[in-house]
């Protein structure tokens, strides 16, 4: 994306506010990272070291 400064372009559309320039440039990098980042803990908090019960893929 773009960066941009005051009331261009629509809410769903932006992110911020950022303290810099820079730090806007990289949003999506910064937003990516985040996601992969939860992902990871979420898929780690799920396993419980064995196979649910009710998961025919696992029979």
């Amino acid at each position: 994306g773009r960066v941009t400064q005051g009331k261009e372009g629509a809410w769903d559309d932006r992110m911020g506010p950022y303290d810099t320039r820079e730090e806007a440039a990289h949003a999506l990098e910064t937003a990516a990272a985040r996601r992969a980042a939860a992902d990871a803990e979420d898929a780690a908090e799920d396993d419980w070291g064995k196979p649910a019960a009710w998961d025919p893929t696992t029979k």
